[in-house]
């Protein structure tokens, strides 16, 4: 079964930072560090909960499942960048395929995957921000016609990484 869970450590902290009835926090309190500018108003004025539904959505009709680099152990053969080979489980609605592609980084590889699968998603800006344990990754992101925001966490930085391209496509796809 594929599934995506952006962010389990920081749902758990939402229900745990203000017991029920008490005012929430905002997202934009809860990182150590200033959001980008096209999500700070936004952030200042929603609750932690409300921010994750919005922009770090964990359903919609595209899904990531397994992720794998399977060259990643070869030597370099030159300097600077190298195109390494990534593998992904894809989902979207109730079709699973594997998907290949070649590039300089995880979320090249994962833009390439999803082109490949007639889903466009260009990375137009990229924050990372480190949160204690864990870091969020904030992509906006566009389709050609629309732009729009989203968030992966994890405790990997790639893994945030490739949750918040995921979570940017749904994003696009169902607006």
């Amino acid at each position: 079964m594929i599934t995506t869970s952006p962010s389990p450590a920081l749902t758990s902290t939402a229900s745990e930072i203000a017991p029920h009835g008490v005012t929430r926090p905002t997202f934009a309190s809860v990182l150590p560090a200033p959001l980008p500018r096209g999500l700070r108003k936004e952030a200042d004025e929603m609750t932690l909960d409300a921010f994750l539904d919005e922009y770090a959505p964990t359903t919609g009709p595209l899904r990531l499942g397994q992720w794998t680099c399977t060259d990643g152990d070869r030597p370099a053969g030159r300097l600077g960048p190298q195109a390494r080979t990534y593998q992904a489980t894809l989902a979207f609605g109730d079709r699973i395929s594997t998907a290949t592609a070649a590039a300089c980084g995880p979320v090249a590889a994962l833009t390439a995957m999803l082109y490949d699968q007639g889903i466009a998603v260009e990375t137009v800006a990229f924050h990372q921000i480190p949160a204690g344990a864990h870091t969020a990754t904030f992509i906006r992101g566009s389709d050609g016609m629309r732009t729009e925001w989203a968030m992966g966490w994890s405790d990997d930085a790639t893994q945030s990484a490739l949750r918040a391209v995921i979570a940017c496509a749904n994003r696009l796809l169902t607006a």
